[in-house]
């Protein structure tokens, strides 16, 4: 089973979805925006991912710019942010066999199936 944490409006994430779509495999989507990840699964996902918190986060996004920007936080805050503020996160991310990557670039989600 493959997760992918996914945004809509996304072309990345589009992309890995379709990259995904044609792998012959099931496939979860969660749309994060709409279903945001608990803490627990944030938590998880960045032990996956082998980052802290602040990796994770989109900092172009105009939320951030506007609430974030010089703040220094803690990883335990940074996480709260991320699931207030969901748009944050990083997308999309592709979950297999308990290993997580970024999708960007496509690359990194054809390495999960090598």
């Amino acid at each position: 089973m493959i997760k992918i944490y996914h945004n809509l409006q996304c072309s990345k994430s589009c992309a890995a979805l379709d990259f995904l779509q044609q792998q012959d495999t099931e496939i979860e989507v969660q749309e994060y925006l709409n279903d945001v990840p608990t803490k627990s699964q944030l938590i998880d996902l960045l032990d996956q991912l082998g980052l802290n918190p602040l990796e994770l986060i989109r900092k172009t996004e105009p939320i951030f710019q506007e609430r974030f920007l010089n703040l220094k936080l803690t990883d335990e805050q940074w996480i709260d942010a991320m699931l207030a503020y969901p748009i944050l996160i990083e997308r999309p991310i592709i979950v297999k066999d308990n290993k997580a990557v970024i999708g960007r670039p496509i690359e990194k989600v054809i390495a999960l199936f090598k």
